[in-house]
Order: structure tokens, then C-alpha cells, then sequence
């Protein structure tokens, strides 16, 4: 049992770095490609690579079951990733990566509303009034000294709230004890479909030679098959073991990873006021952790009756 709670807490280790320099890859494509050209080609990608990697199919499950999917896709890859992509047309990929650490509020938000044996304390409270606080600095800082349009880091506040819902429903999927591989596909898929209006509406139109392009097509990959194929898988794997909520809870480790990448690769200058907005955020995340009684979580995150459906519900 220890063993596999530690494989656990490795995967989500494991993928919150790779996630974190996701921001930096995808501010650097945005140079060449749009918000809907990355997250169409990036799925694709994974998609394909899910397929080859595990040719075997899942099938059509009950109708429950698919709108779980489908919920997952629409707000997991198709919501949040292009609620992240267009917020990191208007911030800093260091703004977006500490904002979105915020996820964990949210999930446990949800996770209280919709899942009954969920519950949150006081002092997540207190963890969250620090971190709102944070990233309202953070925002002020951006649009006052940088001249930043704040819809960037309000587009980002909302890319963490679809977050929950995913990391939820993805708690739900996993009780139904599928092939992680088969449902993190059949959730890629769902998502692709729901973007397809979306490439009618917004600029979809990448040529073959600026694909090409060795900076372009590295990090393509890199988000298409480690962040997404390989990662989604892992990070699945950590919310079966681990459960929702703790498993978000290492998002507060993506600002970390996003900030120090971004200094190196892009260069973003980051000044004293948003390290105390980082600071602020973070001490928030570490408050709302430090009482929660263990053998009671454990107990809530055995919680996983399919029926248990939310109305509605994946990562860089």
C-alpha cells in the first residue's frame, strides 16, 4: 500500500515539472501558431500517439458513462487549454503558471459541492484568502508596471476553475476501472471533437513549412507527446491512486517550475511585488494543507460511486 501511495505521489511529481514548462513552450509557438492552432495540433499529436502506443479499443459504454467523457473533454482539454492559450497571449507565462496553482481551491470547492464525503476545514479558508490576495497583486503588479492586459490572468482564473471539474470527473472515470491509457484517448477524443467548431470561428490555418520549422515542431511534440499523451496518462494514474484533491495539491509546484524556466528561456523579469504575489499564493496552498486530518482524507477519497454524477466536467 505504501508502495503504491509513493508511485503515486512520484507520477504527479513527475508531471507537474514537465506541465510547468509547458507555459514556455506554448509562449513560444504562440510566436508562429494561434491559441486554437497548438491545442488542435498538440491533441492530435497525442491522440495518435495514445493509439499506437495501445492499438486496443474501449468501445461505447453505458450513456452515463460517455457524458462523463464527453464532460471531461469539453472542459478538460478543449475549455482549459484554450482558456490557458489565449491567457498567455495577454501575460507572462510566469503570470499564467502561478495563477493556475490555484487549482486546489477549486477542486476541493467542487469536490466539497459534489462528491459528499469531501470536506475543507478553516484553515482552507485562511490558504485561500492568501492566495486570492496573491494573485491579486500579481495582476496589479502585471497591468500597472508592466502594462499587461489583466484579461490574461482573469482568462487563467477560470482555465483553474475548469481544472476541478476535471480533476473531479477524472476521479469518477477512474472508478469505473477502465484502462487508463483507453480513457485518457477516449477523453482526447471527446475534447478534439468539441474543438472543431472552434476552428471554423477562430484562426485555424498552419502551413506545412512553418510546421516544419525545428523550433516549431520540438515543441509541438514536446506538448503533444510528453505533456499531453504521456502525462495525462500519469497524471490519471496519480488521481486513482492518490485522489483528487491531494493529487492537485502539487500544483502548487508548477509556479516554481514556470517562474525559474521562464527567467532562463524567455527572459520575463520578474519584480519584487510578484514574488510577494508568488509568495503570498503559495503560503495560501501550504495553509490550506496543513490540517488535514490524513486518515479522514483517506477515508473520503474512497468515495466513488459512478452515479455520483456532476452536472458537468485536463492539463498543460
Amino acid at each position: 500500500m505504501e508502495s503504491n501511495t509513493l508511485k503515486g505521489h512520484l507520477f504527479a511529481i513527475f508531471t507537474v515539472i514537465v506541465w510547468g514548462t509547458t507555459f514556455i513552450a506554448t509562449k513560444v509557438l504562440l510566436v508562429d501558431l494561434t491559441p486554437i492552432e497548438i491545442l488542435f495540433i498538440r491533441f492530435v499529436m497525442g491522440f495518435a500517439a495514445l493509439t499506437i502506443f495501445y492499438p486496443k479499443r474501449l468501445g461505447f459504454t453505458t450513456k452515463e458513462q460517455e457524458l462523463l467523457f464527453m464532460s471531461a473533454g469539453l472542459c478538460g482539454v478543449t475549455l482549459y487549454f484554450l482558456l490557458e492559450n489565449i491567457a498567455l497571449t495577454y501575460s507572462f507565462a510566469s503570470n499564467v503558471g502561478i495563477i493556475i496553482s490555484i487549482a486546489p481551491f477549486f477542486t476541493a470547492i467542487v469536490s466539497h459541492i459534489f462528491l459528499d464525503s469531501e470536506k475543507f476545514k478553516v484553515n482552507f479558508i485562511i490558504g485561500f484568502l492568501f492566495a486570492i490576495t496573491g494573485i491579486i497583486v500579481i495582476s496589479l503588479n502585471g497591468s500597472a508596471v508592466l502594462k499587461l492586459n489583466p484579461l490574461g490572468d482573469i482568462l487563467t482564473v477560470l482555465a483553474a476553475l475548469v481544472w476541478a471539474f476535471y480533476s473531479v470527473l477524472t476521479k469518477k472515470i477512474s472508478a469505473l476501472n477502465y484502462n487508463t491509457i483507453l480513457t485518457t484517448r477516449r477523453v482526447f477524443f471527446y475534447g478534439l471533437v468539441f474543438m472543431i467548431p472552434a476552428l471554423f470561428v477562430m484562426d485555424f490555418s498552419p502551413s506545412i513549412q512553418l510546421l516544419t520549422k525545428p523550433k516549431v515542431l520540438f515543441n509541438l511534440m514536446y506538448l503533444g507527446l510528453g505533456a499531453s499523451a504521456l502525462c495525462f496518462v500519469i497524471w490519471n494514474s496519480a488521481i486513482r491512486i492518490l485522489g483528487p484533491t491531494k493529487t492537485s495539491v502539487y500544483i502548487y509546484a508548477t509556479p516554481v517550475v514556470t517562474v525559474i524556466t521562464s527567467a532562463i528561456v524567455l527572459h520575463e523579469h520578474i519584480t519584487p511585488i510578484a514574488i510577494i504575489g508568488t509568495i503570498l499564493t503559495l503560503t495560501g496552498l501550504i495553509i490550506s494543507e496543513l490540517k488535514t486530518g490524513e486518515r479522514k482524507e483517506n477515508k473520503d477519497e474512497l468515495s466513488t460511486d459512478p452515479k455520483l454524477i456532476p452536472s458537468q466536467e485536463i492539463r498543460s
